[in-house]
């Protein structure tokens, strides 16, 4: 405390003492209660690109080339996922140095041997690109997985109308014969249920 707050507080407390003395004594104030605080609500389902930059960002401490290779959706119990959002996402980024790729997770909370926030998995060896798993770049993941959802959900409103109960499932990955990385939607499985692909950079729908 400096020297002019100091004063400032003697002062005040010099008034208040005479005003106490020239003044007939005031009845004792009532204590309030204190304020009760509303317990806090659980954090809910959260967009991919809202989990995979918290991800992204311990995971280049780890090695500044990273590249992502994929981005998936999970179930995190005591949550229900809801239009593209989801409570559990896991995200693999490789090293091209290093040549490791390493398994990230992100949970919105804690929930049996899930711990909330950003975990991180030991590295493994990674041989580089294939066709089918190739990486892609942080600029090309321009549309997020709930309006990804929606342009997937749109198309398959039909089939939908008679399997809202199946649960579904996002992943975001790029291949030699996708010219983008794309969202792979998928309800249910593959013997009974119904997928779409959507181009991760424009939004548009992606032929098989």
């Amino acid at each position: 405390m400096d020297k002019y707050l100091l004063k400032t507080v003697a002062v005040a407390g010099a008034v208040l003492m005479l005003a106490a003395c020239s003044s007939a004594p005031e009845p004792a104030a009532t204590t309030a209660a204190p304020a009760t605080t509303a317990p806090a609500k659980p954090a809910g389902p959260v967009s991919a690109k809202t989990a995979f930059y918290e991800m992204y960002k311990p995971a280049r401490t780890w090695a500044t080339d990273i590249q992502a290779l994929s981005l998936k959706s999970g179930e995190l119990a005591g949550f229900k996922n809801e239009d593209g959002k989801a409570a559990l996402w896991t995200a693999i980024f490789a090293s091209p140095s290093l040549r490791q790729a390493r398994r990230f997770t992100y949970a919105v909370a804690t929930a049996g041997t899930i711990e909330k926030g950003v975990h991180a998995e030991v590295p493994e060896a990674w041989s580089g690109p294939t066709k089918a798993v190739m990486p892609f770049q942080n600029s090309d993941f321009a549309v997020d997985s709930d309006a990804a959802f929606k342009t997937a959900a749109d198309k398959g409103a039909e089939w939908l109308k008679t399997n809202a109960d199946k649960k579904w499932s996002m992943e975001l990955g790029a291949a030699a014969r996708f010219s983008a990385p794309v969202w792979f939607t998928e309800w249910g499985d593959a013997k009974g249920g119904y997928a779409q692909y959507v181009n991760a950079t424009t939004g548009d729908l992606v032929t098989k």
